[in-house]
């Protein structure tokens, strides 16, 4: 099996930094979960705060090259307009080819309706996926600032959890979305 540099790139993009991401995040929420008076020490919080801090960097560092790779490596590629107005060159494809980018093969209907991937699918993913790197990277500074202290307060460690599931959330529609559209029309 032999992949495109284009193919690389999504791969990276998709596979290895949103996995990362949603690995990160799977930790920092049971960390911050399990941060509560009546379940740690005073030693198990400092050892779980290191924790913590890391997870919580790498999560925040992932969401955003992710999201970076995305909009600024794969995105272009996808968004070429090479087939002409009328898509003419995509008439009789399979698949996006160097005549057809994937955003003319999907606006083009040669493979059916595929229209609505692009002007929902894509416009939405490409805007709601910039949700979690600053959510991820919110919630990373405030368990910096607060640390220890987000032991006692239930309120502050809710808030943060709130933060972390709403960019998990953008994290989830942009990368399904994203899936979904290249399973319709890939990067090659």
């Amino acid at each position: 099996m032999e992949l495109t540099l284009r193919e690389t790139w999504a791969v990276i993009h998709g596979l290895v930094l949103g996995t990362l991401y949603l690995l990160a995040f799977a930790g920092a929420l049971a960390g911050l979960w399990s941060l509560r008076p009546g379940l740690v020490t005073a030693a198990g919080i400092k050892e779980r705060m290191t924790r913590l801090y890391l997870g919580f960097a790498v999560m925040a560092a992932t969401a955003w090259l992710t999201v970076i790779s995305g909009t600024w490596v794969v995105y272009p590629w996808y968004r070429e307009k090479i087939a002409g107005a009328d898509f003419a060159k995509c008439a009789g494809l399979d698949l996006p080819s160097a005549s057809c980018s994937p955003r003319d093969f999907l606006l083009s209907n040669v493979s059916g309706e595929t229209e609505r991937w692009h002007e929902f699918g894509m416009e939405w993913k490409e805007h709601v996926a910039w949700a979690a790197p600053f959510l991820a990277t919110s919630a990373f500074l405030l368990v910096l600032y607060y640390g220890p202290r987000l032991t006692a307060r239930t309120w502050l460690r809710t808030t943060v959890i709130v933060m972390l599931v709403g960019g998990f959330a953008a994290a989830v529609v942009g990368g399904a979305f994203g899936a979904f559209i290249n399973k319709v029309a890939p990067i090659s």
